[in-house]
């Protein structure tokens, strides 16, 4: 009782790797009307101690209670890219209301 698992899919990945699949799918979902998502990424240097990459150990969750990831990477974030698209009636109220995609945090 009282013990604590990552939970993780042993699929480590850079920001950009992530952020370069989500940018494909959405070429193949739903392209721009001009050029490709990539193309929105930008860099800044204003962010210390940003993340570089994301990785979970979820050994002792795998040994310890027999879990294992149903999904990799790769269909994982496929299925929630398209979940997003698919469900802007509960995403865009938040955007308009809340957020309306201004940089936050930084210095």
């Amino acid at each position: 009782m009282g013990e604590t698992y990552n939970v993780g899919g042993r699929n480590e990945r850079t920001n950009l790797e992530v952020v370069e699949t989500i940018c494909s799918i959405l070429d193949e979902l739903k392209p721009r009307d001009s050029g490709v998502y990539k193309d929105l990424i930008t860099f800044v240097t204003d962010r210390p101690g940003h993340d570089a990459r994301y990785a979970i150990d979820a050994t002792k969750l795998e040994t310890e209670l027999g879990w294992k990831a149903l999904e990799d990477f790769d269909s994982g974030i496929r299925k929630t890219v398209q979940w997003y698209l698919d469900n802007d009636w509960w995403w865009q109220p938040l955007r308009t209301a809340r957020y309306a995609g201004e940089r936050l945090g930084h210095a």
